[in-house]
C-alpha cells in the first residue's frame, strides 16, 4: 500500500457528527472516531503522504497546524484536547518497545501494579498534587481561534480517570485491599482527583468550539470491573455522573472510552451517569456488533475494529470487517467507525488506512 490513495474526499462536518453521536437520524456518510493516534503513527503518515511539506517547524503553532492536517486528512471531524499541566504523577516500570512501526527508543512504560505513591496518609499529604493557577489553555485557545469552521474539539486527556487514578496513585492490589483497610483515604483519593476533574470540565465547556466532553477511564478486565460493583458506585461512577451533569448542563454530550467487561455496571453507565456514548471494545468481551444490538436504542456506540484483528487481519479482511460492522452499526446513526480502543504504533499502518478507506467507501 505504498501508493495507497483514498477512495474519495471527505470534509469535515462536526454537526453530522454530533448528530450521529446523539442518534438524530442516519448519517449522510460514516464518521470516523479515534481516542488516539500514537505519535509514530501520525509521524508515518505525515512524512508518507508529505501532509508537512508546507508547514514551518519554526512556527510556535506547528504542533496545531499538524495535527489540524493529519485529522483533515484522515477524515476526523475533531481535534481532542484539554487543558495542560494537569497530569498526576505515578510509579512506572519501564520495558522495551516491540512494535513494528518505529519502536520507540525509550521504550514503553507501564504503571507499578503493587505499590502506587500514595499509599497512607502521610504520601496523600505529601504528594504533589496539581494546583489550579498552573493549568493552562493555551492549546484550547489557539483551535478556538483558528479550527477550520467545518472541525469542533472534543475535550478530553488527562482528566475523568477515576477508577484509573485510584489504582494508579495506590498500586491496584494496595487498592484492592484498601478499600476494605483504608475506605477513608480511598475516598479522599477520589474527591481529589474529582475536585481538579469538575475545575477541568468546567474550563472545557467555556469554549464554544468544544462541542463534546470525552472522559477516558478504564474500569474493568476480561472478567468484570476493577472493583465491586458497590464500590465502583462509591468511589468512580460518582466522578462520571458530576462530569456528564456539567456536558449536558452545558448542551454537549458526555462520551466515555473504558476498557474491560462493564455488564455488572452497565445500567449505571446508562440511566445514572448517564453517558451519551460508549467507547472501546474488545472480541473477546464483547464486539461492537452485539453491544450495538443491546445498547444501540439508548447510547451511541463508537469504534469496535478489534485492535488484535487489525493486527493480523489482511487488508480484505479489514475491508469485509468494517463493511459487516457497518451494515449492522450505521443504520438509525449512533455509530461512528474506529478501532476498538486507539491507533497504537503496533497496528499495521496498512490496515488502518484501509479501515478508513472502507468506511469513505460505504454507501457511496
Amino acid at each position: 500500500m505504498k501508493n495507497f490513495c483514498f477512495t474519495k474526499t471527505v470534509l469535515a462536518d462536526w454537526e453530522g457528527l454530533l448528530t450521529c453521536i446523539r442518534r438524530e437520524g442516519i448519517p449522510r456518510r460514516v464518521h470516523p472516531i479515534e481516542l488516539f493516534l500514537d505519535p509514530e503513527v501520525q509521524d508515518a503518515i505525515c512524512e508518507r503522504f508529505d501532509l508537512l511539506d508546507y508547514l514551518k517547524e519554526g512556527d510556535p503553532a506547528f504542533s496545531y497546524r499538524k495535527q489540524i492536517a493529519l485529522h483533515t486528512f484522515l477524515g476526523y471531524d475533531f481535534i481532542r484536547c484539554g487543558p495542560e499541566n494537569v497530569a498526576l504523577q505515578f510509579n512506572k516500570h519501564q520495558a522495551g518497545d516491540t512494535a513494528s512501526l518505529l519502536n520507540r527508543p525509550s521504550g514503553r512504560l507501564f504503571m507499578d501494579e503493587h505499590r502506587g505513591p500514595v499509599t497512607c496518609w502521610e504520601e496523600f499529604e505529601r504528594y504533589p498534587w496539581p494546583r489550579r493557577r498552573d493549568i493552562t489553555t493555551r492549546a484550547l485557545e489557539w483551535y478556538e481561534n483558528n479550527l477550520p469552521d467545518n472541525m469542533c474539539i472534543i475535550g478530553g486527556g488527562g482528566f475523568a480517570h477515576f477508577a484509573e487514578h485510584l489504582s494508579w496513585l495506590m498500586g491496584y492490589t494496595t487498592l484492592c485491599t484498601a478499600v476494605f483497610e483504608q475506605r477513608d483515604l480511598v475516598r479522599a483519593i477520589f474527591e481529589k482527583v474529582l475536585e481538579q476533574d469538575i475545575y477541568v470540565a468546567g474550563l472545557l465547556v467555556q469554549f464554544d468550539r468544544v462541542k463534546a466532553l470525552w472522559g477516558s477511564d478504564d474500569m474493568g478486565y476480561k472478567g468484570g470491573p476493577l472493583l465491586s460493583p458497590q464500590d465502583m458506585r462509591e468511589f468512580v461512577l460518582p466522578g462520571h455522573k458530576a462530569l456528564a451533569r456539567i456536558a449536558h448542563d452545558a448542551g454537549r454530550p458526555y462520551l466515555l472510552h473504558s476498557c474491560g467487561n462493564l455488564d455488572l455496571i452497565m445500567d449505571d453507565l446508562i440511566h445514572d451517569v448517564r453517558i451519551d456514548a460508549k467507547h472501546s471494545f474488545e472480541d473477546v468481551i464483547e464486539g461492537v456488533i452485539p453491544a450495538k444490538e443491546r445498547y444501540g436504542s439508548q447510547i451511541a456506540l463508537l469504534g469496535g475494529i478489534d485492535v488484535d484483528f487489525l493486527c493480523r487481519a489482511s487488508e480484505e479482511e479489514t475491508r469485509r470487517r468494517v463493511r459487516e460492522t457497518l451494515d449492522h452499526c450505521q443504520p438509525g446513526g449512533g455509530y461512528c467507525l474506529g478501532t476498538g480502543n486507539s491507533v497504537a504504533n503496533y497496528i499495521p499502518l496498512e490496515n488502518y488506512l484501509a479501515m478508513l478507506d472502507e468506511g469513505r467507501r460505504y454507501g457511496s
